[in-house]
């Protein structure tokens, strides 16, 4: 994940909430992690049905 240190993780996660809100922050949060998983398995050349 880069560089990134507990601190920034946590601010950027403050950030998130105070955008996003705290009803849709699990919603968004699940869907950029299927994006992610997504994404790297395209990279990898394998495709998940």
């Amino acid at each position: 994940m880069g560089n990134l240190g507990l601190s920034e993780i946590v601010v950027i996660g403050i950030i998130a909430l105070l955008v996003i809100g705290p009803k849709r922050l699990p919603e968004v949060a699940r869907g950029l992690g299927e994006a992610v998983r997504a994404f790297q398995d395209a990279m990898k050349g394998s495709s998940k049905p």
